[in-house]
């Protein structure tokens, strides 16, 4: 009898070990998986919601702008949340808050145009690179 009861108070040990070791597996796990999620959704999106807001704060008259809508036209005015654009050869002029903003297309024009002029200035110090190793390799 005493031998049988020594078995049972073992058994329950090792499944009560086995069970706080199974209860921080668990949280380890679940702390894994909210950190992939935060890595993988929240993160990027509160990015591109940053850059979205930075778009809409740099926005001057003049630009050249489209809305979610599609619809694209210079900036005539600005207010504190609002823009009116004006759109066609007609000039109709249409008020849009400014999260309705989608694109600033005179901002993207800008920056292709530095991404353009920096490669050709990449190029152009490469090829002189090349120039000068050509010229101080000795000559046989």
């Amino acid at each position: 009898m005493y031998f049988a009861q020594m078995l049972l108070d073992t058994a329950a040990d090792s499944s009560a070990t086995a069970m706080g070791g199974s209860r921080w597996s668990t949280m380890l796990l679940l702390a894994a998986m909210v950190g992939v999620m935060y890595f993988i959704i929240i993160r990027p999106q509160k990015k591109k919601q940053k850059e979205e807001q930075t778009l809409r704060d740099n926005i001057q008259i003049g630009d050249e702008v489209t809305t979610i809508g599609g619809i694209v036209g210079k900036v005539v005015t600005i207010k504190e949340d609002t823009v009116v654009i004006e759109t066609g050869a007609d000039r109709v002029k249409l008020k849009f808050l400014k999260g309705a903003i989608q694109t600033n297309n005179t901002a993207n024009e800008k920056l292709q145009e530095q991404r353009e002029a920096a490669r050709k200035a990449a190029e152009e110090a490469r090829a002189q690179k090349k120039g000068k190793k050509a010229k101080d390799l000795p000559e046989e």
